[in-house]
């Protein structure tokens, strides 16, 4: 094997990984001239370009596509192989790249990593945050975090907390000046603090159990947001209601600061669960977070 394909294929994946060489530079703690040499070289020795570049993007050409594809799920191997036999040493370490919805932080990202911080020193935790559908595998992620029913059915699925409740919530000087809610058609007398989806830019309707069948509704409004952690912000401030994950707001429930509406038409969720390709189940790093997440919480399982 020449060695110089072999020491720069992984900058050669980082940039098709990442689409661009900035961005690949600031992954692997290179500078990015050092990035463009290193894919250079490779090109140089291969005989073909691997990227077409603009000065505005940068695409894999055919042949860089059937080089990624074919040496990427390889390296990751001989990688993951490199882990598992140090961890028999005792010595768990390496990146563990996760993909998560800001709204997961708080309710179960936060609290695995200040326990893996202790327990686990050498395993350095990524956390990518993003609240739209993400393919994981394509992206480069060891794992993602999402609510159970987003999950692929391919995908292995790890529990990380228990099921619970999409409420609408309102700070107490708001309903003092608007009143409350005795039912769903109230609320469109309010100010509903809408929520923008990532992926097709649609508004999301709230989703509503009445008279056990679910409906959706409009949540028309001055403020659209496309995070729940501002929702739950601007709901403190007074500016309206958000409809919100009930963990998200528990602390803030049990202060006084927020107070819930109509809390009889409220859906359950599924639950937040951490998801990986079957192949990644024994990367000793996926499985010291599993751990973790296990001793933190009883409910991941």
């Amino acid at each position: 094997m020449d060695r110089i394909l072999l020491n720069h294929l992984p900058v050669v994946l980082a940039v098709a990984r990442r689409g661009g060489f900035a961005a690949a530079a600031r992954e692997l703690g290179m500078s990015p001239s050092a990035v463009s040499h290193a894919v250079r070289l490779v090109e140089e020795r291969l005989e073909v370009p691997l990227f077409a570049r603009t000065t505005r993007s940068v695409s894999l050409t055919e042949a860089g596509r059937a080089l990624v594809a074919g040496t990427g799920p390889a390296l990751q191997d001989i990688a993951e192989r490199v882990e598992q036999i140090r961890a028999t040493r005792g010595r768990i370490a390496g990146l563990l790249r996760l993909n998560v919805p800001s709204v997961a932080l708080p309710v179960v990202v936060t609290p695995v990593i200040a326990a893996m911080a202790a327990a686990f020193p050498e395993v350095r935790v990524e956390v990518y945050v993003d609240n739209a559908i993400a393919d994981i595998v394509a992206d480069g992620f060891d794992a993602g975090i999402r609510l159970g029913e987003m999950i692929a059915e391919d995908m292995v699925a790890v529990r990380l907390s228990p099921p619970f409740r999409a409420i609408i919530v309102a700070a107490p000087g708001y309903l003092a000046r608007h009143g409350g809610a005795t039912e769903i058609a109230d609320l469109a007398g309010h100010n509903c603090i809408g929520y923008r989806q990532i992926r097709g830019g649609g508004l999301y309707r709230w989703e509503l159990a009445e008279n056990g069948r679910d409906v959706a509704i409009d949540s028309p409004g001055s403020v659209i947001v496309n995070d729940a952690l501002y929702a739950r912000e601007l709901a403190l401030a007074g500016i309206g209601l958000a409809y919100v994950f009930e963990p998200l707001v528990r602390a803030d429930l049990a202060a006084g600061r927020l107070v819930e509406l109509l809390p009889d038409v409220a859906i359950e969720e599924p639950g937040f669960f951490l998801y990986f390709p079957r192949r990644a189940a024994t990367a000793p790093k996926l499985r010291a977070f599993i751990d973790t997440a296990r001793q933190v919480s009883p409910m991941a399982s």
